[in-house]
């Protein structure tokens, strides 16, 4: 048992201690550690989006990077489309769509707009942590990019959205705060790296931490479009 499952396990929930826990990890993996960064919200603060919320964001993401992926690759562009908008109004996440991924499907995108929608595997996979389909250890430390086919397979091996959701459950607050809590301690790490070059920040991915980071944020957050979350450290 780790340091960071042990005081799991004594079910600490206030924010200073969870800050206290959060430190002590990161200090064990040897990574920067701002002992008095901000305290972050409780459980009692907290409002988790519901479940069919997080489901459909997820399948509606999922279905966005594949677009995204084919038009970074050169692939047909209204073949990928046909094929994946047949996916999103079976699966009926048509609402669910961000601006930038519907900029996707409308064939008014960037090449900013596919690059920043490629990159939301890292969203989803906070995403596919917070629903039970994936181990803490799988997310606990951000030091690559995520299973990529099993990201689509956790998708594609359903046949509806009550399928895909019925395979799901949602952790609870406390377990989800817990992990957000971390990922805003190394992303100070990484956002501290680029000004104090001493700063050791492990093997952490920068880029991966601020994705999943975002993931994470949008579970609790009152907006709706994940790219509108401030990521302040």
């Amino acid at each position: 048992m780790g340091l960071f499952d042990k005081f799991k396990s004594k079910n600490i929930v206030t924010p200073e201690s969870r800050r206290a826990k959060s430190n002590a990890y990161i200090k064990q993996l040897g990574i920067g550690c701002f002992e008095d960064l901000p305290l972050r919200e409780s459980a009692a603060e907290a409002q988790l989006k519901d479940v069919d919320t997080i489901c459909k964001r997820a399948v509606a993401c999922l279905l966005s990077i594949q677009l995204a992926c084919d038009i970074g690759e050169n692939n047909d562009y209204e073949s990928s489309k046909a094929i994946l908008m047949k996916w999103i109004e079976k699966f009926g996440v048509e609402d669910a769509l961000l601006a930038n991924e519907k900029r996707l499907f409308d064939n008014e995108y960037s090449q900013q707009d596919a690059v920043n929608v490629a990159w939301s595997y890292e969203c989803y996979w906070s995403l596919m942590w917070a629903l039970g389909l994936i181990d803490s250890d799988e997310i606990k430390v951000p030091d690559s990019i995520c299973d990529c086919q099993k990201a689509i397979d956790f998708v594609s091996s359903c046949q509806s959205f009550e399928e895909f959701k019925g395979k799901t459950q949602v952790r609870n607050i406390e377990e989800i705060l817990d992990m957000l809590d971390l990922y805003y301690r190394y992303h100070w790490a990484c956002v501290d790296k680029t000004v104090n070059p001493e700063t050791n920040i492990g093997a952490l991915n920068p880029e991966v931490v601020w994705e999943r980071r975002r993931g994470l944020e949008w579970l609790i957050a009152e907006e709706d479009d994940w790219s509108e979350i401030s990521l302040d450290t």
